[in-house]
Parts: structure tokens; C-alpha cells; sequence
């Protein structure tokens, strides 16, 4: 038995119409030990989930019906309801997708791109909560000589759902003696003491305890199996799961993600406004200095400047992760330059000699998701910049282009670094590959060529580990189409390179 308390290893049906999401989810999940059995599309889905898999993982988008119609025909269906469902989605990332998939049974919701330790700890809980469920219907049969025993508020109900039977932890629940429980009318007590909804018994919910007794902050997890008797249901067994902890938990790890993206964003802002506001004081200082000068209000002036400065970079900095739901028009020098501005500093600090070769001034326009393209350049950049020696040159090329007799626009960058070696060019697009040890998550050049399939381009490098010729030059093609909106199919091709000795 594993520490997940399943006998064997935990079995796990990954219902993906995505062959690369898939690929590395299958690759996560089975390095973690965990059999994995995979299919395309809702229905088959449905037909494997019959064979009780310890998990089932389901993308929200599917080709056939969508994952919340498999929840919701899992969930109900008695004989296979209490297998836990982990839904995904890299479109369905807003709360009220989250509240949807929740709210109609699913027990976890994940976006992509999926941090794979996020992945593992919540597959590894939902198979502990499976695990635990799964007890708690055998001590349901055999409560003659367990059901005081359990610490989860079990009651049994009758055909008219009046409570026969509670074990003490419901009773503390309820805040009532066994005596004024027995008889009473299940919903309606449940409905007092927990605040849940008039068909709670229709299915499962998580409520927060409304009563007045010690519980109060509480969150219970709700759940009523069917008692059956020859196909036959003659009443239920109501089970409250203090659930507090999870909560906490999970309202821990939200407040946590947040405070890491503000510190992200709060360091890059200082970092870059720091100068700018530097001078605004200094330019101050001067003009109460010379205050009879002519010359305040060139000061004054000159720190309108670097105010208007530290705007435009706020400006930059805010909208770097804001996406659109659709493709939009965008201007790729606008965009490049905007990227820049966030660099700037970095490729100061590097004495980074940049090229900037504009084959045109007029706009360069096409269609896209402005963030996922931002995230594109941004990566190819730093990547460049970390791979750049100081006192290094850095080349970017933006030009209009027609590949295959498809109108677009190419954008390369290419360093002065040593280049990247033999052995693992055929490496670099895998996902989880990093030369950056922790620094790196390995997923930053397979992510743009994900970005990039969904947009139909194309992103090829070259690069040379010759001494005095060495470097890496990427160049990605974007075609003047709209991408795709939510379907994200696997590239054309694969990334091509020029083995240069």
C-alpha cells in the first residue's frame, strides 16, 4: 500500500483531446508512480470510467460533449459518483468556469499552464479524499460496530427522510443531544445548523457552518450515499466532513500565488522607476536651490519628463500580463517595444550593445492574443540577455514576410552567447528541459512553441559553439491570420536548427 493508502498503484483516467497536453501530463503523473490511462473525448471517457479508476482528470473542452456534461453524468450516477473528478482548462480560466465545474461536482479545478507540483499535491489529495470516502461507505455497513468510532457526522435517514440513526460527531454538529436528533427531519436540521440549500440532498456541497455553537468558521463537506436494497432505495446516510483545514489550505496557496505575481510586478517596477524618480528629486532639490533662476523651470520641465516616464513604464508594466478572450490587432513594434522598456534595465547592467533592424516603418499589424505574443518575445529576449556576455551585442530583426505565399511578419533575435551545445539542441523545446537549474522551469521555450502553433506559425533557430562565431539566432513567423480560440493544435513541424560545428 502507498502513502496515498490504495492498494497498487493509484489509477488515474486522463480524458484530454489534446495529444500534447496529454504527453505531459502522462509524463507527470507516471513519474509519480501513477498509472495512467488516457483517452480523446467525452464518450469513451464515459465508457473507461466504468472500470472505477481511482481519478479522473477531464479537460473542460472537448471535441464531443464538454467536461462539465461528463461530470455531471459521473456525478450522477451512483455506482461510479464517488470517484473524484480534477477538471482543466487553458481557455475556461475565469472564477465563474471555476464556480461552474465546482458547483457542478467536480473536486478541483486547474489551469494551464499547470505548475506540475500543484498538479501532483492536488491529484494526491483528491485520491487521499477518494480513499477516505471510500472507508466511510464501508463503516456505513458495518456502523453496529464502528459508527461511534468515526470522527465525520454520519446520519442514516429513512424513506422520508426523518434521521433513524447519528453517530456523536453529527450530533456535536447539530450542537443538539442524541435524543432531540433522533426523529427530527434530516434537511430541515441540516438546513438550520449548516445553512445549506433546500436540495442539498440531491448531490454533494461544501457549506460554511451558520449556527452559533462551536463550529462556528467552519467548512463541511456534505455528501449523501443512497442505503439500497435490492436496487432498491429505502434511504440514506448523510456524512459532514469538517473541511476547515483544506480551506485554509487552499485560501493559503491563492493568497500565496498573488503575493508572488505582486512581488514579481513590484520588483520590476522598482527596478525600472527607480531612475527616473532619482532625477524627479534631484530636479526638485535644484529649483528650491535656485528658485530666482531662469533655469527652474528647465528643472521643473526635465521632471515633467521623467514623471510622464515613470507613467508610460506603470503603463507597460500592467498590461504586460492583460489578455484579451479573443484574437485582436495588434502592432508587433509597439509590442517589441514594450518588451524592451521592461529590459531595459538589464541589458544596461550587461553593457549589452542592441540592434534593432526595422526593415520598415510602417506598422507591422496582424492578428493575435496580445499577452500570449508579449510572453513569446519576452521569453526569446531574456532568454538572449541571459545567454549574452557582458559587453555583448544583441540583434533583432521585425519585417513584414510571406511564407509559402502566406502574408505575415518575422521577428528574430540572436545573441553573442557561446551557442547552444551539440548534445542537447534536439532537447530544448522538451518540456521540464533546463540548462538554468532552479532558476529555470524548463517550460519557457516549449510554452512558446505551443503559443506559437496556436497563432499557425513557425519558430526555427540556428546556432554555432565556434569560438569568435558563436551564438543563437530564433526566428518565429507569424502569419496575418487569425489564431485559433480554443483548440491548440500540435505544430506542423518540428523546431528546426542549423547544426553549425
Amino acid at each position: 500500500m502507498n502513502d496515498m493508502g490504495i492498494i497498487g498503484a493509484p489509477r488515474i483516467l486522463l480524458i484530454d483531446d489534446s495529444e500534447q497536453n496529454r504527453y505531459v501530463l502522462g509524463r507527470i503523473l507516471r513519474h509519480a508512480g501513477l498509472q495512467v490511462e488516457e483517452c480523446a473525448n467525452g464518450m469513451e471517457g464515459l465508457a473507461l470510467a466504468q472500470n472505477s479508476p481511482d481519478l479522473i482528470i477531464v479537460d473542460v473542452k472537448l471535441p464531443d460533449i464538454s467536461g462539465y456534461e461528463v461530470c455531471r453524468q459521473i456525478k450522477s450516477n451512483p455506482d461510479i459518483a464517488y470517484i473524484p473528478i480534477l477538471q482543466i482548462s487553458a481557455t475556461f480560466v475565469t472564477n465563474e468556469s471555476k464556480v461552474m465545474a465546482l458547483e457542478g461536482g467536480a473536486d478541483g479545478y486547474l489551469t494551464h499552464p499547470l505548475d506540475p507540483t500543484v498538479l501532483l499535491a492536488t491529484v494526491k489529495a483528491l485520491l487521499r479524499l477518494k480513499q477516505a470516502e471510500s472507508i466511510l461507505r464501508q463503516s456505513a455497513q458495518q456502523w453496529r460496530s464502528t459508527f461511534d468510532a468515526l470522527n465525520e457526522g454520519l446520519a442514516v435517514l429513512d424513506i422520508e427522510k426523518r434521521i433513524t440513526r447519528c453517530n456523536r460527531a453529527f450530533s456535536n454538529v447539530c450542537g443538539l443531544p442524541f435524543k432531540d436528533v433522533i426523529g427530527a427531519d434530516g434537511p430541515e436540521l441540516i438546513r438550520k445548523c449548516l445553512g445549506a440549500p433546500a436540495d442539498f440532498l440531491a448531490g454533494e456541497l461544501e457549506v460554511r457552518y451558520s449556527g452559533e455553537w462551536q463550529h462556528e468558521g467552519h467548512w463541511f463537506h456534505v455528501s449523501v450515499d443512497p442505503v439500497l436494497s435490492k436496487g432498491e432505495r429505502f434511504g440514506s446516510i448523510v456524512v459532514l466532513n469538517n473541511i476547515k483545514e483544506r480551506k485554509m489550505a487552499e485560501e493559503t496557496l491563492r493568497n500565496t500565488e498573488k503575493l508572488a505575481a505582486t512581488g514579481r510586478l513590484a520588483q520590476t517596477i522598482a527596478h525600472e522607476i527607480n531612475n527616473p524618480l532619482e532625477a524627479v528629486v534631484n530636479l526638485i532639490y535644484l529649483s528650491h536651490l535656485h528658485a530666482d533662476n531662469p533655469d527652474v523651470k528647465g528643472f521643473l520641465a526635465q521632471a515633467q519628463t521623467e514623471l510622464s516616464r515613470v507613467a508610460r513604464i506603470t503603463k507597460q508594466v500592467l498590461s504586460f500580463h492583460r489578455e484579451s478572450t479573443r484574437p485582436v490587432p495588434l502592432e508587433l513594434h509597439e509590442l517589441l517595444n514594450g518588451v524592451l522598456n521592461l529590459y531595459s534595465r538589464q541589458i544596461e547592467n550587461k553593457h549589452i550593445s542592441l540592434k534593432y533592424d526595422r526593415s520598415t516603418s510602417e506598422p507591422i499589424t496582424l492578428c493575435g492574443f496580445p499577452g500570449e505574443l508579449r510572453q513569446v518575445i519576452a521569453n526569446l529576449f531574456g532568454n538572449a540577455i541571459d545567454a549574452t556576455p557582458a559587453r555583448g551585442t544583441i540583434t533583432l530583426r521585425l519585417r513584414h514576410r510571406t511564407l509559402k505565399g502566406v502574408p505575415g511578419a518575422s521577428f528574430t533575435v540572436m545573441d553573442s552567447g557561446p551557442g547552444i551545445p551539440p548534445e542537447i539542441r534536439d532537447q530544448i523545446f522538451e518540456p521540464f528541459f533546463t540548462t538554468k537549474e532552479l532558476r529555470g522551469s524548463g517550460l519557457g521555450l516549449w510554452l512558446i512553441r505551443t503559443i506559437v502553433s496556436k497563432h499557425q506559425g513557425r519558430l526555427r533557430f540556428r546556432t554555432s559553439t565556434v569560438p569568435g562565431h558563436s551564438g543563437t539566432c530564433f526566428n518565429l513567423f507569424l502569419p496575418n491570420t487569425s489564431p485559433a480560440v480554443e483548440t491548440m493544435p500540435e505544430p506542423a513541424e518540428r523546431p528546426q536548427y542549423s547544426k553549425v560545428s
